[in-house]
């Protein structure tokens, strides 16, 4: 093949790789690294499957690498996270209700959307890539209906098809946004109320800009300068990495560090910073009440176990518990890492533990996860506002139920990856209306440093991907009043 096809075809597979999706009856094969991006749509809609988590896997199946894996990679993240615009442009396109187009022949066309209105693939290779896909995985019969609805969507570039397709800016930013950001309306009305009406394009540009690769060097077990890349801004155990993959790296390889948000590294070290004042000489008890699946729980083993402190962690669902202690288990060893008491599968809101046993305890509560959606993109199409209900009134029996945990003068740490706030200052607020034992006190430290971060209520912090290149984190310190 010359280069100059290959360049159409836009990625194909390395030599010696069996063509995956050959059509019957067909001599042409089907590109690998579009198939992966159809099998990670098809996993994400058929069994609600976290793109990140499962493309690993596919890529892995179908042999792709480097060019290949990142081409495969950006088709289906970009299209999960561009599928709302993409959409309004297909509806315009398609002389029927998305609705009734099916599931298989409709992933296709987004991706096929995502290349020619979004990569730079040619418009030609785009279509007809897409027809082979269709072909190969649905039938002869929708590949010419792709062909057709493909050649519409070329006509126009995505910035005309929005200002075709969207409501006018200036006379209903909300629907305006929720088409040009890719973001269901209602989050654009969350997120808006969170951030400031002034803040929240930029805020949901951010969310569709995907994250570096954050990695953090666990304390006493890994070196900031051994795993490499460049030092975070804010976490003193946090790099970038510049290129390559985590999985290369030793420290990674052995359990010593991990791939970890910078966000969620400052909410552990905000926990292990809060002065916590003790009568006895009896070493400190921390909890990690909502553990799953033990990334923070590894941060916080580690900074414990270097003030002589013993963590331990608590997951409701078994098999996260089951990740958890992977996370906390010294690979080369066997054994648990110092710092770690043990792991525990429980309910967080009826936890096995008596009352007044913990001096620090981490409720890094379930939320709508809309604070990382540049890192889980089909989040936003999954979460609805009955989610809130359940959600908000779940997020403070786990609080108040962590408070009671606490022994007097210890503290908890309360932290979403959300900012919307009903989980934010109205899970706080309601519980310190509750409660006459509990304070809410300033954030000092690390996470109490980061500059333009002052949270909805006094004292808290409230990070944001476009000021600060984290996730969304929210941090509230609680403190549970001495007798």
């Amino acid at each position: 093949m010359s280069a100059s096809n290959r360049a159409q075809r836009g990625r194909r597979s390395g030599p010696g790789k069996r063509p995956q999706g050959r059509p019957r009856g067909s001599t042409k094969p089907v590109d690998p690294a579009r198939l992966a991006a159809f099998e990670v749509l098809k996993a994400v809609r058929v069994d609600e499957a976290y793109a990140n988590l499962v493309l690993p896997h596919i890529l892995g199946r179908l042999g792709l690498e480097g060019r290949d894996a990142a081409f495969a990679t950006e088709l289906a993240s970009g299209t999960l996270r561009q599928q709302g615009t993409y959409d309004a442009v297909l509806a315009t396109c398609i002389d029927r209700p998305l609705a009734k187009v099916e599931a298989k022949v409709l992933d296709v066309l987004r991706l096929g959307a995502h290349q020619v209105l979004s990569m730079r693939v040619p418009d030609h290779a785009a279509i007809s890539t897409s027809v082979d896909l269709t072909r190969a995985k649905v039938g002869q019969g929708p590949a010419g209906f792709v062909n057709a609805v493909l050649r519409k969507v070329t006509r126009k570039s995505l910035d005309e098809w929005v200002a075709e397709v969207a409501p006018a800016r200036e006379q209903d930013h909300d629907g305006w946004a929720a088409v040009a950001f890719s973001h269901p309306r209602w989050v654009v009305e969350r997120l808006a109320e969170a951030v400031g009406h002034d803040q929240v394009d930029a805020l949901l540009e951010a969310d569709n800009v995907p994250p570096s690769v954050t990695l953090v060097a666990r304390p006493g077990r890994a070196t900031v300068d051994e795993v490499g890349g460049a030092p975070t801004d804010y976490s003193p155990y946090g790099v970038t990495l510049e290129s390559g993959s985590p999985a290369g790296i030793a420290a990674v390889a052995e359990g010593r560090a991990g791939v970890q948000d910078e966000g969620s590294q400052l909410v552990a070290i905000a926990l292990a910073d809060a002065e916590v004042e003790r009568d006895s000489g009896a070493p400190e008890s921390w909890l990690d009440l909502c553990a799953g699946p033990g990334g923070k729980s590894a941060l916080l083993a580690a900074l414990a176990a270097q003030q002589g402190a013993a963590l331990v962690a608590n997951e409701r669902q078994p098999h996260r518990a089951g990740l958890v202690l992977a996370n906390l288990t010294d690979r080369a060893a066997g054994s648990q890492v110092e710092g770690v008491a043990g792991v525990v599968a429980g309910d967080g809101t009826k936890p096995p533990f008596k009352d007044a046993t913990f001096d620090r305890v981490l409720v890094d509560a379930p939320c709508t996860g809309l604070g990382a959606l540049r890192r889980r993109p089909e989040a936003r199409w999954r979460r609805a506002t009955a989610d809130l209900d359940v959600l908000v009134g779940l997020q403070r029996s786990l609080l108040d139920r962590a408070l009671d945990l606490t022994r007097p003068g210890g503290v908890v740490l309360y932290a979403t990856c959300s900012p919307v706030l009903a989980e934010t200052e109205g899970v706080v607020q309601s519980v310190l209306e509750d409660r006459s034992d509990v304070v809410l006190e300033p954030i000092r430290a690390t996470a109490g440093t980061v500059p333009d971060s002052a949270g909805p209520m006094a004292g808290t912090v409230q990070l944001w991907p476009h000021r600060h290149g984290t996730d969304a984190m929210f941090l509230a310190l609680l403190r549970r009043s001495p007798e």
